[in-house]
C-alpha cells in the first residue's frame, strides 16, 4: 500500500483531457446503458469481468503457448525469460508484473550512462519517462513490444487475480505522484492488459492524456466498454500503433 501526494500544477494538467477521454468511452458505451451514472465501479469487481478474464485468458494461452514456448526459448540464450517488477494494482495492493524480457542484461547501466551523456534524452526520460531510441532493448526486444507480445506473460497475472485483461495500464509506485488525486481513481479498478490506453496510440499519446483515460476508464467501466475496448485491441496491435 501506498499514499501520495502530487503537485497541483499536474493536477491541473491532467484535468486538460479528461472530457475528451470521457467521451471517447461514453461513445462506446451509450448506445448499451445510457442509464449507468460515472463513478458506479460495481462492474469492476463483479462476477462478470472476471468471468470474462478468465475465459480470454484460458483461450489465449492455449493458442499462444507454442509460440510464448519460441520466445522463451530465444530469450534464454542470453539471460533470464522473465522481467517482473513491482507495479501498483486494485486497492493499492504492490504485485508483481511480469513480461518476456526486452531488455540487455545491464540495462540500468545503459540507461545511466545515455542519461549522463545526452540531456536530451535525460530531459525526454524526466518528461515522459520513455526513451524514443532507448539503448537498452534488444533487437528481439524491439520485435516482442512492437507486436506487444512482450505482454503474453501477464496472462499469469490475471489468472492469480492481480490484473484484467481490460483495465488501466499498470504503473510503478514511483509514478503514482504523477496521478496526483486521480490515484484514487486508478486504484478502483484492477490494471489490465489492454485498455484505453492502449487503444488509443500507446506511446504516441502524452502521459497526462493517459492519465485522463485511466480515471476515465475507472469511472465508465462496464461489460459494453471493455467488449468495445476488446475489439478496438485487436487492429491496434496488427498496425502496431504507437508501439516501440
Amino acid at each position: 500500500m501506498f499514499s501520495v501526494n502530487a503537485p497541483t500544477q499536474f493536477i491541473e494538467a491532467a484535468s486538460d483531457d479528461g472530457d475528451h477521454a470521457d467521451r471517447l468511452a461514453m461513445t462506446a458505451k451509450n448506445a448499451f446503458d445510457p442509464a449507468r451514472p460515472p463513478g458506479d465501479n460495481g462492474y469492476a469487481g463483479s462476477f462478470t469481468k472476471r468471468a470474462l478474464d478468465l475465459l480470454i485468458c484460458v483461450a489465449t494461452l492455449a493458442f499462444f503457448a507454442p509460440l510464448m514456448l519460441l520466445i522463451a526459448i530465444a530469450i534464454r540464450m542470453t539471460g533470464p525469460v522473465f522481467f517482473k517488477q513491482r507495479r501498483i494494482g486494485r486497492d493499492g495492493k504492490l504485485f508483481h508484473v511480469y513480461k518476456f524480457r526486452t531488455m540487455a542484461v545491464d540495462a540500468e547501466q545503459r540507461l545511466a550512462d545515455l542519461l549522463a551523456a545526452d540531456p536530451v534524452a535525460r530531459l525526454e526520460w524526466e518528461t515522459l519517462r520513455k526513451l524514443t531510441h532507448d539503448p537498452r532493448i534488444t533487437l528481439l526486444g524491439k520485435f516482442l513490444r512492437l507486436s506487444s507480445l512482450d505482454e503474453l506473460p501477464q496472462l499469469i497475472n490475471v489468472m492469480i487475480g492481480d490484473m484484467s485483461i481490460v483495465g488501466p495500464r499498470p504503473i510503478v509506485p514511483s509514478e503514482a505522484v504523477m496521478y496526483g488525486h486521480r490515484i484514487a481513481a486508478y486504484c478502483r479498478v484492477k490494471p489490465g492488459l489492454t485498455g484505453m490506453w492502449q487503444v488509443s496510440g500507446r506511446n504516441g499519446t502524452t502521459y497526462r492524456r493517459r492519465v485522463a483515460l485511466d480515471v476515465c476508464y475507472s469511472r465508465r467501466a462496464s461489460l459494453a466498454l471493455d467488449l468495445w475496448i476488446l475489439l478496438k485491441t485487436i487492429p491496434a496491435v496488427l498496425k502496431a500503433d504507437g508501439a516501440h
